[in-house]
């Protein structure tokens, strides 16, 4: 309620003036006051990065609310004009439509602000221009001169001093009475309207605070910090990368031809992967996409290695890029690799024993072949000590695996300079193989780095730590299997049978033809000594025999030569004439087996026709017995 002494009701035709010249005085008040509250909404909108620690918050729909305040505020004002009076004014009702216009009008064109008293000159009754010009000015001075120097230096002076004295006095003589009575009440209004925008403000403090005693309450978690390896950078342009604490879940295979093209024996194989391990994904490099693999990994984009890239497109032997492409592959992604001949007999989450920690282990291998007896023998030496590398398993980016190709590179380089011919024509045998890129390489290369990160320097880490090796040990963050694991049932090395607990894959060797491009030391007489399939009494009677032939005559030898060519041939056509017999046993089986099938399918479709047959005719006479009855058969 407006008080009398101010705007309050007066008695007499003295009343009456005075209430006139109070209601122009109201109304550019009421236009400053109304004008003002626009100009601080357009600043909210257009300029929030101004104040957008405070004031970030107001958005588009908050404008609901301040119109909603200004309608209120303008018909509870036009219930205290008195209508009749004679006197020229502005009704709030028109003020706030045209001020509504004109603050919609710089809304919806944020680069044009005009200042809030131009917004309301329209509307200045016609008797009040020079009040309304001495505001204009009057507000145009505290406009100007609020941020100055020497005005900052006044408000900044205590409080009572003279100098803040006469600035006051300054101001209250520019200002009229009826904008010092309306002042108070606008800035009660914006207060109240800035708390109202700053309500969620107070719930959001209040959960954030609650949030946080909350979490002040739980116990603390304990932070383990998983263990990396660092990759020591090995050939030009390599990036190190941290080691993942987990093994890709990926399964690997290499063959000629895609999946789709898979022989029944392959596919066998390959489901065996698939079918055990769902949750993994799996993919087959063929022949023909092999080098946009390589291409893609070690080109510029990726490890930026082109050596390697020209390298295995200059390599044509197929064993040696089969092997260089498994350890390429597993440098680049990691997972498991499996050689298409290996079938699972377990789910790769039993490779890694319980007792052991993934995060601790960044490569799984299993022992191939154990027999450090024959070390020292000329051929059988280098291949006595292996660790299996037809099914294996690696974090991605792995040094050795690193390592392990360039050493085939400077080795094979080295041949091919010896030999004098590129190396798409370098001739190699099955020792070279075997030495050079496949098994003997793969262990020697593991137990250098083996040794490089042993944690006790005073342990030498050889072959003697996993000889007869009874339990899985893991060694430099490398977990070693016993020899069942991967190369169970090879008839050596203690390798047991694949119904052992400890096998996990099976391997068919049906894909293990290159021998025949790289042939295995042959003596003219007495063959391959690898045919003793390390059997000791074989292995030194072959020996000894070698041994002898050494001595004889030439025409010596010449007889034990022909001697052994014919008691290779007989064996030969004894072993033809045998398999023909099994081929011809398996088909006449198949043969027998198909006419069962067959005469077991006639039966039953003769018992299947004489059912239906006996089933009709019961019908039929069932027909005839209600029609005799004089019931007429509906069917």
């Amino acid at each position: 309620m407006i008080g009398s002494g101010a705007w309050g009701p007066r008695q007499g035709v003295g009343a009456r003036n005075h209430l006139a010249a109070d209601w122009r005085g109201l109304d550019l008040s009421l236009a400053l006051s109304l004008s003002l509250l626009p100009d601080l909404v357009i600043l909210l909108l257009v300029y929030p990065p101004l104040l957008s620690s405070t004031f970030s918050f107001v958005s588009r729909p908050h404008l609901l609310l301040v119109s909603s305040c200004l309608v209120t505020f303008a018909f509870s004002l036009e219930r205290y004009i008195p209508v009749g009076t004679g006197v020229r004014r502005c009704r709030p009702t028109a003020l706030f439509q045209t001020t509504a216009h004109r603050l919609v009008s710089q809304l919806t064109t944020p680069s044009t602000v005009v200042w809030p008293l131009s917004l309301f000159s329209h509307v200045v009754p016609p008797g009040n221009h020079d009040s309304f010009t001495e505001l204009t000015s009057s507000f145009t001075f505290a406009r100007t001169n609020i941020g100055s120097p020497s005005m900052m230096s006044k408000l900044g002076s205590p409080l009572g001093s003279p100098t803040l004295a006469a600035t006051t006095a300054q101001f209250r003589n520019r200002l009229p009475t009826q904008f010092r009575r309306c002042l108070p009440i606008y800035v009660a209004a914006i207060i109240l309207i800035f708390f109202t925008f700053n309500l969620n403000l107070f719930h959001s403090r209040v959960r954030e605070v609650t949030s946080n005693a909350a979490a002040l309450a739980r116990p603390p978690v304990p932070v383990v910090a998983a263990p990396t390896v660092p990759i020591t950078p090995v050939g030009p342009a390599q990036t190190p990368k941290a080691v993942r604490t987990e093994f890709p879940r990926k399964i690997w295979q290499t063959w000629k031809v895609n999946p789709l093209r898979f022989e029944e024996r392959d596919i066998n194989t390959a489901r065996s992967w698939v079918g055990k391990n769902p949750d993994y994904r799996y993919e087959v490099l063929t022949d023909d996409n092999d080098m946009k693999y390589v291409e893609w990994h070690f080109g510029p984009e990726g490890f930026n290695r082109p050596d390697i890239v020209n390298f295995y497109r200059d390599v044509k032997a197929a064993i040696v890029k089969a092997d260089l492409l498994r350890y390429i592959v597993m440098y680049a992604e990691g997972g498991l690799y499996a050689d298409i001949d290996v079938e699972a007999l377990k789910p790769l989450s039993k490779f890694i024993p319980d007792r052991y920690n993934v995060k601790d282990i960044d490569m799984v291998i299993g022992v191939e072949i154990d027999e450090p007896d024959w070390k020292d023998h000329p051929i059988l030496g280098p291949k006595s000590r292996s660790f299996c590398q037809w099914t294996f398993m690696c974090k991605p980016q792995l040094p050795v695996m690193m390592r392990l190709i360039e050493q085939i590179m400077t080795w094979l380089n080295g041949v091919a300079k010896e030999q004098n011919v590129p190396l798409a024509d370098v001739k190699l045998d099955f020792d070279q193989i075997i030495s050079g890129t496949g098994p003997s390489a793969f262990t020697t290369a593991i137990l250098a780095e083996m040794d490089l990160h042993k944690e006790d320097p005073n342990i030498k880490v050889d072959w003697d730590l996993f000889h007869d090796l009874q339990e899985s040990k893991l060694v430099s963050r490398t977990l070693v299997l016993t020899v069942e694991a991967f190369a169970a049932g090879q008839g050596h090395s203690d390798s047991g049978n694949h119904d052992a607990r400890a096998a996990l894959v099976r391997h068919h060797y049906h894909a293990s033809n290159w021998p025949s491009r790289h042939p295995r030391y042959s003596h003219p007489a007495y063959g391959e000594v690898e045919k003793c399939n390390w059997n000791d009494e074989c292995v030194k009677t072959w020996d000894k025999n070698v041994e002898a032939f050494a001595k004889m005559t030439e025409e010596e030898q010449r007889k034990i030569v022909a001697q052994k060519e014919q008691e290779r041939k007989e064996a030969a056509e004894k072993a033809k004439a045998e398999e023909e017999k099994r081929k011809k046993d398996r088909e006449e089986a198949e043969k027998r087996k198909k006419e069962e099938e067959e005469k077991k399918r006639k039966e039953a479709e003769a018992k299947k026709a004489e059912a239906q047959e006996a089933k009709r005719k019961e019908e039929e006479e069932k027909r005839k017995e209600e029609e005799k009855k004089g019931w007429l058969h509906f069917s």
